[in-house]
């Protein structure tokens, strides 16, 4: 495989990414950060600072866009519930056992 090749691959797996996080809104930013310690959040700063290490310039809010597929106050406002005691709790647990 070529590199061009595996940079299509990868981007096409990136733009599939995106789509599913899209198709599971239900999917809380939380629930990623417990699970996988990363959420839509994180991928909109590697993102950005990708861009950044390239000669580009993407700002955050862009970024973030971009992952969520439309200005993140609107998708918060739609999508976004608040976290539960209990979610707030794996994410302390998750972020202690870090260290």
């Amino acid at each position: 495989m070529t590199q061009p090749q595996q940079e299509a691959i990868e981007a096409a797996t990136f733009r599939r990414l995106l789509q599913h996080l899209d198709n599971h809104k239900e999917v809380q930013n939380i629930d990623l950060m417990i699970l996988a310690d990363f959420c839509r959040n994180c991928l909109a700063k590697w993102y950005s600072s990708e861009a950044e290490a390239r000669g580009e310039t993407i700002e955050y809010e862009a970024a973030r866009e971009l992952i969520y597929g439309m200005p993140y106050s609107e998708w918060k406002k739609n999508h976004q519930l608040p976290a539960t005691p209990e979610q707030l709790a794996a994410l302390e647990e998750r972020q202690t056992s870090k260290k």
